[in-house]
């Protein structure tokens, strides 16, 4: 049986660094840390981990936002289970328990942006009932 709690990243972070990693692999261990301290001091933002007997199995960063196409929104960020337990259901769990947990909270929707190269999580998310509602532009300084 799967639990999810909200955790502070920072408290576990060799474990949420590995996962973080195993998502963004062309990203430096220093940078990762980074930025999560600036990220866990934000108001809008929480950290879901996904655990079992446990065990830290999987991350997601949670962005509350109020949107007028949705109204109060949790884009989640930053998903990702341990590529060594992917393809056993644990994504799916993991999904339907911050679901639950965004509904309890009054959210009226649950959305996130995926990189177009990792055509993985597309089928994944089409699974789960997400449906493309656009393009997310960036322009960086």
């Amino acid at each position: 049986m799967t639990e999810l709690k909200i955790i502070n990243p920072m408290a576990h972070f060799a474990k949420v660094k590995d996962l973080l990693m195993q998502l963004n692999p062309n990203k430096q261990a220093t940078y990762i840390e980074e930025t999560l301290k600036k990220m866990v001091m934000l108001d809008n933002y929480t950290c879901f981990g996904l655990y079992q007997a446990g065990e830290l199995l999987g991350i997601s960063s949670g962005w509350t936002t109020v949107r007028i196409y949705c109204g109060k929104h949790l884009e989640l960020d930053n998903v990702i289970v341990d590529n060594r337990l992917q393809s056993k259901g644990l994504g799916k769990q993991f999904f339907s328990k911050i679901e639950d947990w965004a509904l309890q909270n009054g959210y009226d929707a649950v959305g996130l942006t995926t990189y177009l190269s990792n055509a993985r999580s597309h089928k994944f998310y089409f699974n789960q009932g997400y449906n493309i509602l656009g393009f997310h532009f960036q322009k960086t300084n």
